[in-house]
């Protein structure tokens, strides 16, 4: 038989062969759209967590066919692109077969202080009163406006001690954007001396010099961790470059507002303190990450920055300000420079330390917004403005974020070794009808500390002894009408949410922790083993911390448990 006359496999297929790459297909549509969002911003790996904010913030959701096409546009998997997408509790990712979320959504804040303030019934209340199928209502941890509870957001406009006829008026009246509050713009911070200093510095300062000031002053780290602030630019410096700063700017501790109130109100005092960090450690680059929650600093820092670069004081694309997306374990230094550089916010094993190999692999500075906001000061008006005060043996000023059961919640700047006597008395005293019963001295994680532990400074160190710690002093008041065991839930509560499920002991631990405190009678010495495994055993500060709320109210509070 001729060759010719055989049937080989060469002529029993049909001829097409396969046109497409197997699995999902982009679409050409989705495509052209993603492209157009992106415009001229280079395809870099690291601006993928601001790339699904354009495509949210366009559409609402982030649907299949818009994450498929910016898994091809970005020459990345879709694998990668969802599970960033999916992590984030600000991004809606829709599938195939799934309704897109209505336009609008209201997101209410549950936290301890809205908590207190009736945020469970306004969130009710609005879910009997909106239709649901024009306007979304949801539960959101907390939005850094403590002093205003109950608190919630439509689309990006807070509205302060919400009611249901507030949000009713704000629908109607379609207004839904942040509203940008007054604050010292570069011109009016420069007519102050503003950046004098550091433009001195820039022209032949001596970084240690500078170093020796901030020491000098007694400055530490005031976003929860209490490092001595000069002594982290010698670890940096004491690494080969490039290096760069990272602003720590997710105050996502409920409690917490300080930041917000500074950025608000003086936003170049951090920016020229950030400048001077970023000098002394020869940082090649700054990144501002700022939380989503906080709309209206995030456009002033845009505008100011802009502002900044038009008048020569920093490079154009030396200050990148890069858009959390709604991730409370990012407040975490590791995580955060994950986040930054587009992945999940999970944190990192250490060592090495960020100061080390941190943002890119590369030596990273970590500095909060408030600690940069007094490197400024510092390098002005000099170390005494500081270290000049002095209360019950404590040196320096504290900004303490008070809310709860006190007449005038607030950021209080008082002396570092004020007493909760002593901030309850600059918040107005106790709101009237309401007698002192508790009191949270740093956020969730430090725990509930009774009203008679009433004469310990509330600084680094002195808090220890009692379980507890200062943290970024988030102050919430409780009263004889709140309850110290329903306090605690809502803290686990929101450990159970927030934790980022890296490791078993704090993503199953804070789970099981919110199972057993429901009961009428908490199982003591099953959650005392529970927190064991879970401060021993978790990778980071949000595992090890959650069970101090629960360890506390059981020393403290044994008739409610």
């Amino acid at each position: 038989m001729a060759l010719d006359e055989r049937k080989g496999v060469w002529k029993s297929g049909k001829g097409r062969g396969r046109k497409f790459t197997k699995g999902r297909q982009y679409d050409d549509d989705a495509l052209a759209e993603v492209q157009s969002l992106l415009g001229a911003h280079p395809r870099n790996r690291d601006l993928l967590i601001e790339f699904l904010h354009l495509i949210q913030d366009k559409h609402g959701h982030l649907s299949a066919a818009h994450l498929r096409a910016l898994a091809e546009e970005m020459r990345l998997s879709m694998a990668e692109i969802y599970e960033v997408a999916s992590f984030y509790a600000h991004f809606d990712v829709v599938k195939e077969d799934e309704v897109p979320p209505p336009a609008l959504t209201i997101r209410v804040c549950d936290s301890l202080s809205c908590e207190l303030a009736g945020a469970q019934a306004l969130k009710e209340a609005l879910e009997d009163g909106l239709d649901a199928s024009e306007v979304r209502v949801l539960r959101a941890p907390c939005m850094g406006r403590c002093d205003t509870a109950p608190v919630l957001e439509i689309g990006h406009n807070h509205i302060d001690h919400a009611t249901p006829d507030k949000v009713q008026a704000a629908v109607l009246a379609g207004d839904t954007h942040a509203h940008i509050p007054d604050y010292e713009t570069f011109f009016e911070y420069e007519k102050t001396g503003g950046y004098a200093s550091f433009l001195k510095l820039q022209q032949g300062g001596n970084w240690e010099d500078v170093q020796a000031l901030i020491k000098e002053s007694g400055l530490r780290g005031l976003g929860g961790a209490g490092f001595p602030s000069g002594t982290k630019w010698g670890f940096v410096r004491g690494n080969a470059g490039p290096r760069y700063l990272a602003v720590n700017g997710d105050e996502g501790e409920p409690g917490t507002f300080k930041d917000r109130y500074h950025l608000e109100r003086t936003p170049h005092l951090f920016l020229e303190g950030m400048l001077i960090a970023a000098w002394a450690v020869e940082a090649e680059r700054c990144y501002i990450y700022m939380r989503d929650e906080y709309p209206a600093v995030l456009e002033i820092l845009r505008r100011e920055i802009a502002a900044l670069e038009q008048a020569g004081i920093a490079p154009a694309g030396f200050i990148e300000l890069r858009r959390g997306a709604g991730a409370y374990i990012c407040g975490e230094e590791s995580a955060m420079i994950e986040s930054i550089e587009g992945k999940r916010g999970l944190p990192r094993h250490r060592p090495p330390y960020v100061a080390q190999v941190g943002l890119f692999g590369q030596p990273t500075l970590v500095h909060n917004i408030e600690t940069l906001h007094w490197i400024a000061r510092i390098c002005r008006e000099g170390p005494e403005v500081l270290n000049s005060t002095e209360k019950n043996g404590r040196i320096g000023l504290r900004s303490y974020s008070v809310s709860g059961r006190v007449a005038n919640p607030g950021v209080h700047l008082l002396p570092a070794g004020s007493t909760i006597t002593d901030i309850i008395e600059a918040a107005g005293g106790m709101m009237s009808g309401h007698v002192f019963k508790a009191y949270q001295p740093g956020g969730p994680s430090s725990g509930l500390l009774p009203a008679s532990i009433n004469d310990v400074p509330l600084d680094f160190d002195t808090l220890q002894p009692l379980g507890s710690f200062i943290g970024s002093a988030a102050v919430v008041v409780l009263s004889d009408q709140d309850s110290a065991k329903e306090a605690a839930l809502n803290m686990l509560r929101f450990f159970e949410d927030e934790s980022c499920g890296q490791c078993t002991p704090c993503r199953v631990g804070c789970e099981k922790a919110v199972k057993l405190m429901q009961a009428d009678t908490w199982d003591q010495p099953l959650l005392e083993e529970l927190c064991t495994a879970m401060g021993d055993a978790s990778i980071c500060g949000l595992g090890q911390a959650a069970p101090n709320p629960i360890r506390m109210v059981m020393t403290h509070f044994k008739d409610e448990v």
